[in-house]
């Protein structure tokens, strides 16, 4: 109603609030709706935050040893608890996060660039290059990713950057099979044929027209798919072949609280939380970037 030409508000709270998020975007409102959605973006903002933050919210240096305190379970001093050479877990925990996310986001960037570039080039040219393509891809998929992970990096050698190009390779195939599958069904459209009959070369319709309508799906992917990337590499680090001591490496930190489990069930378990609460809380996000992002899931829930 209008007073004193003021318009006055006079629906119930829960209008009143959906009215609130009405001029953000549509993926904002959706992931800030759906309650899982905003647990992941949430939890991941403060992973972000804590690895960026790291040098000045960690208690000690990562490397700090205190041999006198070594194996020291959770207490005021130690909220986590120290490690075999008397390092405060929690300050590698942090460090950590540093170390997973940045694999993660490179790792799945090279991917990206890569497996995206191959599938617009399959399902845009199509014949004996989108056969020759997949076929690749193809073979890729055939070997387990841990197995190829591994085998990747008995050739390049353990290191951090390695781990990053190894974890890239295996991921390759997903984001090529996603941008083809889209390329397909998109390549034969009004709007493709139309820019095409105004003179439309194949590069300016597969990267101006065709790939700004697949990105939708490839963002989810990668944000699927940096989770994936930190389980991969936490599996290499505690196999020996990712990251290297004494950097913080929650793998690393899991591998060498697997012997002393019985004295220090500390060291492994919150090493092991840290892996889960993250790859959980990035799926999360990804779920909910994809119910934002596709809008046959959004039809769905309205009930169309």
């Amino acid at each position: 109603m209008t007073t004193g030409g003021r318009v006055i508000d006079t629906t119930e709270d829960g209008a009143a609030g959906s009215r609130e998020t009405e001029g953000l975007p549509k993926v904002v409102r959706t992931l800030l709706q759906s309650r899982t959605a905003f647990f992941g973006l949430v939890l991941s903002v403060l992973l972000v935050v804590a690895a960026v933050l790291a040098p000045w919210i960690a208690p000690y240096r990562p490397d700090e040893i205190h041999p006198i305190d070594s194996l020291m379970a959770p207490s005021a001093r130690y909220w986590l608890g120290t490690d075999d050479l008397g390092r405060d877990i929690l300050s590698r925990i942090i460090f950590g996060a540093r170390v997973s996310l940045m694999v993660g986001t490179i790792a799945i960037g090279i991917a990206a660039v890569a497996g995206v570039s191959l599938g617009l080039a399959a399902g845009f040219l199509g014949g004996r290059i989108d056969g020759l393509i997949m076929r690749v891809m193809d073979a890729l998929l055939a070997f387990p990713a841990i197995l190829l992970a591994i085998a990747l990096m008995a050739v390049l050698g353990p290191s951090l950057e390695n781990a990053m190009i190894a974890i890239g390779i295996i991921s390759i195939p997903a984001f090529a099979r996603i941008t083809r599958a889209n390329v397909l069904s998109l390549r034969e459209k009004e709007f493709v044929e139309a820019a095409r009959a105004l003179g439309g070369g194949g590069f300016y319709l597969a990267s101006v027209i065709i790939l700004p309508n697949c990105l939708s799906p490839i963002i989810v992917q990668a944000s699927l798919g940096v989770g994936n990337a930190i389980l991969v590499e936490a599996a290499l680090s505690f196999l020996g072949l990712g990251v290297q001591p004494p950097e913080p490496s929650w793998g690393s930190m899991l591998a060498f609280g697997r012997s002393l489990l019985g004295q220090a069930p500390w060291y492994a378990t919150f090493s092991g939380l840290a892996i889960f609460v993250t790859v959980l809380a990035l799926n999360f996000l990804g779920d909910g970037l994809r119910e934002a992002l596709d809008p046959r899931l959004r039809s769905v829930e309205r009930g169309v």
